[in-house]
């Protein structure tokens, strides 16, 4: 039987088929739905397929933040599978929880997120260490995004408390590079942090880092590529949400965010063209 492709391999492959680093996060807030889908029998859903329809020739994944769909009850689990469903299959996906859990708790999320939801990927907290880890990396065709420096204005709170031989954000780094013997391990590494970037960059130089914080939490987005150094063996994905989910409040919302997200796979398109 052959070897499935481990997640880091692949992930650095779709990007390259799909000439892009673009990752949607697919995060409907009800109340910011326009007037002509809020009023639609499955809303969210009418809402997510339609900007998927406008926006997946510019992207190589899709990340769920699974409190949007959860605070929607059998609602939102439903709207999840049928995103899955829906999704093609060179398109990455990714289950944005951020669990934190040990033992048989741990391999619960791992069976939610991997079997009873077909998800590719997962992002992690790290903090209570490779028990809480380990049952996500099981799999090497399946993926975890561990938390090392995240975009929120207080990750400095803890992330860049000095510790031992530097930062704490510095050692999860370091742990992920050791957890990442079957190839499907990466970095979330927020764009508000700037050169933080490539320090982390140094550190982890064969993970694949998820950049969130485009876009609406304004990072930067040249120096987001260019410090991750986006065009190499590592591979990168720059994730935007609510600039492309809500580029129009109209009925005009799903051209509008095939537009943004166009716009932003050529911008990032550009920035790696100037190091190829």
């Amino acid at each position: 039987m052959m070897a499935k492709e481990r997640f880091n391999e692949r992930l650095r492959r779709t990007c390259r088929e799909r000439d892009s680093l673009l990752c949607l996060n697919l995060d409907p807030e009800t109340a910011r739905l326009p007037a002509g889908v809020a009023r639609s029998p499955l809303p969210v859903w009418r809402f997510v397929q339609e900007v998927l329809d406008a926006t997946l020739p510019a992207l190589a994944a899709v990340k769920l933040n699974l409190a949007f769909y959860e605070v929607l009850g059998k609602t939102g689990w439903d709207t999840i599978e049928r995103i899955l469903a829906y999704l093609p299959g060179d398109v990455i996906n990714i289950a944005d929880g951020k669990r934190n859990d040990i033992g048989n708790s741990a391999r619960m999320y791992a069976e939610a997120y991997f079997s009873a939801l077909p998800f590719d990927a997962v992002t992690l907290n790290p903090l209570l260490g490779i028990d809480s880890v380990a049952p996500f990396t099981e799999r090497p065709d399946r993926g975890a995004f561990i938390l090392a420096l995240t975009s929120n204005p207080s990750a400095d709170d803890f992330e860049k408390r000095r510790m031992g031989r530097g930062r704490l954000c510095d050692e999860i780094a370091r742990k992920c590079v050791e957890w990442n013997t079957r190839g499907n391990v990466g970095l979330v590494v927020g764009a508000t942090q700037g050169k933080d970037i490539r320090r982390m960059r140094e550190i982890a130089p064969a993970l694949p880092f998820l950049i969130p914080g485009i876009g609406a939490q304004a990072g930067d987005l040249e120096q987001a590529v260019r410090s991750s150094h986006a065009d190499r063996r590592s591979g990168t994905l720059i994730a935007a949400g609510r600039s492309v989910l809500y580029a129009d409040s109209t009925n005009d919302y799903a051209a509008a965010a095939g537009r943004e997200a166009a716009r932003l796979c050529a911008d990032i398109n550009r920035v790696r063209k100037s190091f190829r």
